[in-house]
């Protein structure tokens, strides 16, 4: 049975990986941001500062998550350890989880990576691993390092304790506001987004937010199955997967989500007033889910209360 073979994604599972992750990560703010104007009572902003958890990202809780229940279940070698192919947040935060759990973490990367990420993902104490120009030669050599070694892989976005991890995140939001009605989360490959409606399913309503030029959720529910997208503009490097998941696919088709687009434009806007409004340094990707209420692709109702996640700060801030 393969990863996404298992049984439909639950709330129950969310529950299970913040009882095994326990303090290991932050449990970051919920911010009263303000109000928005509709054509009655005002809509009440709430913004998840998710950025400030470790290594930068939601990340982390699904890779404790991932880690911690492949070393209970016997399945992790603590000599061997995990395997990751991502430059990114996905590379930093297992490498993280696998430090902190005692455990060598081998990451695979492009030779194309950028030096600043190479050092970073090396500073969590992994072993990096340069293979090719694209992320599709690194994640190749990264399975056969799997098969040759026996390493964990840890997926970036398409395996059960990954996105129950990240899951852990709205679990805090519904705790902390209990009314919220609407989260808005943006989207690459699926996994922040198919923990949140598991976790909220029943309680509060989810919007996902992608760029335009990187839409795999969007295109998936058109078509009624994944399929392969183009991937382009600002925030392709940290919402650039060319497939949804499979459990996000699975998870969005049965509980049901509200799927909207946002231009590089109004993603570059929506960074810079986060910055200039709260002075939260975020990365593109980050910022698309705000970007959904400022350029006007979500409107918010008379009274509603909807808590914007901002789920990453991996961002050179000299930019800003």
């Amino acid at each position: 049975m393969t990863e996404t073979q298992m049984a439909a994604l639950t709330r129950d599972d969310v529950r299970e990986a913040r009882e095994r992750i326990g303090a290991r990560v932050r449990r970051t703010p919920l911010l009263h941001a303000g109000e928005i104007a509709t054509a009655g009572e005002p809509a009440t902003l709430l913004l998840k500062c998710e950025y400030l958890q470790h290594t930068g990202s939601f990340k982390a809780r699904g890779a404790f998550n991932r880690v911690l229940a492949t070393l209970e279940r016997g399945e992790l070698d603590p000599e061997v350890g995990i395997v990751v192919a991502s430059g990114g947040n996905a590379g930093m935060a297992n490498a993280f989880a696998a430090r902190q759990a005692g455990v060598p973490a081998t990451v695979f990367v492009p030779e194309t990576a950028p030096p600043v990420k190479v050092a970073r993902l090396q500073s969590y104490g992994a072993t990096v691993r340069q293979v090719g120009t694209e992320y599709a030669q690194a994640f190749e050599a990264a399975m056969e390092h799997t098969q040759r070694t026996g390493a964990v892989y840890c997926h970036a976005y398409d395996q059960q304790e990954i996105v129950a991890g990240a899951g852990t995140m709205t679990e805090e939001i519904l705790e902390d506001d209990p009314a919220v009605d609407t989260i808005i989360v943006a989207v690459g490959g699926g996994g922040l987004l198919a923990g949140t409606l598991a976790s909220a399913a029943g309680r509060a309503g989810v919007v996902a937010v992608e760029p335009a030029t990187a839409s795999a959720v969007h295109a998936a529910l058109e078509a009624g199955e994944p399929v392969d997208v183009p991937v382009s503009g600002v925030a392709a490097d940290s919402l650039g997967a060319r497939r949804v998941g499979d459990i996000a696919f699975d998870t969005a088709s049965r509980v049901g989500v509200t799927s909207l687009l946002v231009e590089d434009e109004a993603i570059i806007a929506a960074r810079k007033a986060l910055w200039e409004d709260f002075r939260i340094a975020a990365e593109h990707g980050a910022a698309a889910a705000h970007a959904a209420l400022l350029d006007g692709a979500y409107t918010p109702q008379a009274g509603e209360r909807i808590a914007v996640v901002v789920c990453g700060a991996n961002t050179d801030p000299a930019t800003l």
